[in-house]
């Protein structure tokens, strides 16, 4: 006898498990929101007693799923959940494919560079090198913003099939969906292909050019991209048309390495 449960029948009363989905709720509820909560919060927005959400809150936190916000009593996500996601084997091909070749490129420029991804209609670093500059803008793996508001973000979804844009975006909020079948969201897609990547200034940070390109899977669709974020300096030149070239070759080559 199977000790899986029967699909078929879908007999899912038999296989309850009350405790994991309250906690599932949690976490879920904490990604939704993006900001974190009280377990007061918490107990009210799932319409659950105080005591119980406590109890999982507990076990979640002492798990390391949960961090508790500094000063507060809040309760937000941890980058354990993360940490998870790069370590299937897709997140594991990528960083080791990726990181070996922006690492190279950030020896040979100088600039810091970013392995960028996108998940739940949002981007998110997975990775990142420091270069040798002395004065650079470097981000912590697990930070991202909504997609429609990062290069790094339009230049993925540009790249990608539109079954496949849609589904990457699923997650978005109403207003995002809405922003990406605009026609001037599109035009703005077709200028991002026609070039092959995005040189703009940051949607994020001031004075920064985020200098961004894809790394093409062997679906033709952008499974990534590295963004390189260059300061604009008094008395210092950089030269971004170098840049790019050498940020171009380099997700080239680890694009052709990935594999289906």
């Amino acid at each position: 006898m199977s000790d899986l449960p029967d699909t078929e029948t879908g007999d899912k009363g038999s296989y309850a498990a009350p405790a994991l989905e309250k906690g599932l709720d949690i976490l879920e509820l904490l990604a939704e929101v993006g900001e974190p909560l009280s377990t007061r919060e918490i107990a009210e927005r799932l319409a659950r007693s105080k005591s119980e959400i406590f109890r999982m809150v507990f076990v979640l936190q002492q798990r390391g799923y949960l961090a508790r916000e500094a000063g507060t009593d809040r309760l937000g996500l941890s980058r354990r959940l993360f940490d998870l996601g790069i370590r299937t084997p897709a997140g594991r091909q990528l960083t080791s494919i990726v990181l070996p070749v922006m690492e190279r490129f950030s020896e040979t420029s100088g600039q810091v560079a970013h392995l960028v991804v996108l998940s739940r209609a949002q981007t998110v670093v997975l990775a990142t090198t420091s270069g040798h500059l002395d004065a650079s803008v470097i981000v912590r793996p697990g930070y991202g913003r909504p997609a429609l508001d990062a290069n790094s973000g339009l230049l993925i979804l540009a790249f990608q099939s539109e079954t496949r844009r849609r589904q990457l975006m699923r997650e978005a909020s109403e207003a995002d969906k809405r922003r990406l079948e605009a026609a001037e969201t599109e035009r703005t897609f077709a200028e991002i292909r026609a070039l092959g990547h995005r040189v703009a200034a940051s949607r994020d940070i001031l004075a920064v050019t985020d200098i961004v390109c894809p790394v093409i899977g062997p679906g033709g669709q952008a499974e990534a991209a590295i963004l390189v974020p260059c300061l604009q300096r008094h008395s210092i030149a950089t030269d971004e048309k170098a840049i790019l070239r050498a940020l171009k070759a380099s997700c080239t080559e680890a694009g052709s390495q990935l594999s289906l």
